[in-house]
């Protein structure tokens, strides 16, 4: 990782800084995810089953829960279960509890307006799988919609080895999920968007994924009629704001713990101390060649970055401008950054606050926006599957006050029929 003192660079500098990698979105993928979204929505089943067969090395398969799930309990540590059923009850409880409340309000006499809010009756997650299936998406997808009330939830997962992984089928049965279809890539994000024989077409599809996934989410939801898409959600990103209070060690394995998951994540450390800079980047060579996932960390590593802030106000403003989806705030009063800190999908605030919690069991979704997205969309939250509409309640009493005034609204806009309708109450 290269040290940039973020005062000495000029704008385009600082740009390039904290710019994304290129391969997430080259040419060549998006031309390659748009064959393939082409391919399914024209061939359907069998054009999906020809893709995935290609890309997957099999083709879709509907796989029930309870046998696996049973299997998972029987083969797995007894910590690992109890492990993901604390999980699975922390991120229950507080999607349950962050269900949004209905509005009532009468904005003047015998005229009520109500917000109610209403569960999706279909969506479609998408849950990273293949060499490493990542169960825990499933619960930090699942236990929020199940939480909004969705009663109908499709899961597509990349196949494993032997089919359906055993964690997954776990997490799957804590949510209430009975099937799993072993299909991934943005074949499956196709399949989701236009349906492909028994699979159902979503009106919204949510989940993270690698460049292929996020980008075929985007462009399925960009067409006349195509589903609704949670957030861009792509590759990992993590930058850790840190001053001299903070642990070398810790912030190197924060670092590649993010940096372990795709060779197109990405990882920035924003330190106003250049010795703890320096101590950093000695522990990140020092853990590096210990993990099992050396040569994907490593990669990650080369679009990261150390940035030299002059204090933490500028820091913030560094994070602000990159809109990370993990800000880890190493410091001790971490608190007093966090009112500064406006662009970003998850903050993990002081020493103790470890991103990988928050991937695992803190009970927040993981889920979160990615690409600077962060500036305008949120992470997964019971909102994620819920809609809002609102209702009028009119007495006729109120009716005739509004009329004159919304005639004359109408009018103004050059909307007669619209001003008609509004006379027509005022009798």
């Amino acid at each position: 990782m290269k040290t940039l003192a973020w005062s000495n660079l000029s704008q385009a500098d600082r740009t390039a800084a904290l710019a994304r990698p290129a391969a997430r979105r080259s040419p060549e993928l998006i031309d390659g995810v748009r064959a393939i979204i082409e391919e399914v929505r024209t061939g359907g089943w069998e054009a999906l089953c020809r893709v995935a067969e290609r890309i997957d090395g099999a083709a879709p398969q509907c796989i029930a829960v309870a046998p696996v799930a049973a299997e998972a309990r029987r083969s797995l540590p007894a910590e690992a279960v109890a492990a993901m059923e604390l999980a699975a009850r922390n991120i229950r409880a507080f999607h349950e509890a962050s269900r949004p409340a209905d509005t009532r309000l009468e904005t003047m006499p015998g005229l009520v307006v109500e917000k109610l809010w209403r569960p999706l009756e279909r969506v479609g997650l998408y849950v990273p799988g293949g060499a490493t299936p990542l169960f825990s998406t499933l619960l930090m997808l699942a236990l929020p919609a199940r939480a909004a009330g969705v009663e109908d939830i499709v899961v597509v997962t990349p196949p494993g080895p032997n089919g359906l992984a055993p964690a997954i089928a776990l997490a799957a049965e804590l949510c209430g999920v009975e099937q799993v279809w072993t299909v991934g890539g943005a074949q499956a994000i196709a399949a989701l968007a236009f349906g492909a024989g028994d699979i159902p077409a979503c009106p919204k599809i949510c989940g993270p994924g690698n460049a292929w996934v996020a980008e075929a989410k985007a462009q399925v939801s960009a067409l006349p009629g195509g589903p609704a898409i949670d957030m861009p959600a792509g590759p990992s990103e993590l930058m850790v704001i840190a001053d001299a209070t903070a642990s070398a060690a810790m912030v190197a394995a924060d670092l590649l713990s993010q940096a372990e998951h795709d060779s197109s994540a990405q990882v920035l450390l924003v330190s106003t101390d250049e010795g703890l800079a320096a101590a950093v980047e000695q522990e990140l060579n020092r853990q590096l060649p210990l993990l099992p996932r050396r040569a994907l960390a490593e990669q990650a590593l080369q679009h990261g970055h150390i940035l030299i802030a002059t204090d933490l106000q500028e820091a913030a403003g560094i994070a602000n401008a990159y809109a990370p989806e993990h800000l880890c705030l190493a410091l001790d009063d971490a608190a007093a950054l966090v009112p500064l800190i406006r662009n970003a999908g998850a903050v993990f605030a002081g020493h103790a606050a470890a991103e990988t919690f928050g991937d695992y069991l803190a009970g927040s979704s993981h889920v979160l926006p990615t690409d600077g997205a962060a500036r305008a969309w949120s992470g997964i939250t019971t909102h994620s599957f819920m809609k809002a509409m609102s209702v009028q309640h009119v007495s006729s009493q109120a009716g005739k006050a509004l009329a004159a005034s919304a005639a004359t609204l109408a009018r103004l806009e050059a909307l007669e029929a619209h001003a008609r309708a509004a006379d027509a109450r005022a009798a």
